[in-house]
């Protein structure tokens, strides 16, 4: 299988869950991206997405200055599912309407489902639980919207346009508080992006470890190693790619934390 065959794209306006979004991707069997919202529109398209998610972040989208996308993003024909600030986005881009909210809703919060056939709910009970955190919402839906799901203080949970595969959601699905997160995720995915949710990650290195091999050939490699997630990762790719071909270095610089030094020695030292 193509490993592009299935892209989809998470564009990240400064959420903290921006990683997780992409790993719940991942989890249901889709090859995922990330991307800042500074991204031009014409890298996306090039990328050629089955879907893309945008994330939430810590700004009022209303305010001068703010994190924002090009209305292009949602004339594309591509499924786009905003999460909380990406929702709020979405209705302000479109001609909907985000005020600050008169009560914050934060933690594990009552969301109930009006259009229990929306294809983001499939297998999913009403009432469900799931995670809040935002100041804002979402208080006027654009046009052709349908608003599909609510909680107590929060008219808006949820709303969609069918027909132009956009969807908008005020909680967070990607975190464990959320009760059917992944499943909501993986409804967008098969139901809405029709992707074929396929993909595992041993294809991921395969496919690295072969375009490592192709662009190095008899080449020497040098690799500068700090021991955190970034450079171990890709070492170890890089190991398997090349083997004897590959240097790496690591300087202890004197600030790491305590015995770190002497844990990536053991770890990557000449055994």
């Amino acid at each position: 299988m193509n490993l592009k065959q299935e892209l989809v794209i998470v564009i990240d306006f400064g959420g903290q869950y921006n990683q997780l979004v992409a790993r719940r991707v991942r989890e249901n069997n889709v090859y995922c991206e990330i991307y800042s919202y500074k991204t031009d529109i014409n890298v996306i398209k090039k990328k050629n997405p089955k879907g893309i998610i945008l994330t939430g972040g810590p700004n009022s989208c209303y305010e001068e200055g703010a994190p924002t996308y090009t209305k292009e993003l949602f004339e594309l024909g591509l499924p786009v599912l905003g999460l909380c600030y990406g929702a709020q986005l979405m209705s302000h881009v479109l001609g909907g309407k985000v005020e600050r909210a008169k009560v914050r809703e934060y933690g594990k919060t009552e969301v109930l489902i009006d259009k229990k056939d929306s294809k983001l709910f499939e297998n999913v009970s009403s009432p469900t639980v799931c995670w809040m955190s935002h100041f804002d919402y979402v208080s006027k839906i654009p046009e052709s919207f349908e608003i599909s799901a609510y909680t107590k203080d929060c008219p808006v949970a949820a709303f969609e346009n069918e027909d132009k595969k956009l969807y908008g959601i005020q909680y967070h699905p990607e975190v464990l508080h959320t009760k059917d997160g992944s499943r909501m995720i993986g409804n967008f995915l098969r139901n809405v992006c029709k992707c074929e949710c396929n993909w595992k990650m041993d294809a991921f290195v395969e496919t690295e470890v072969e375009k490592i091999k192709e662009k190095v050939g008899s080449g020497k490699v040098l690799c500068a190693l700090s021991g955190g997630v970034d450079s171990s990762v890709a070492a170890v790719l890089l190991s398997k790619a090349v083997g004897e071909q590959l240097t790496c270095v690591f300087v202890d610089h004197g600030l790491l934390r305590k015995n770190e030094a002497d844990e990536v020695e053991e770890v990557f030292g000449p055994n």
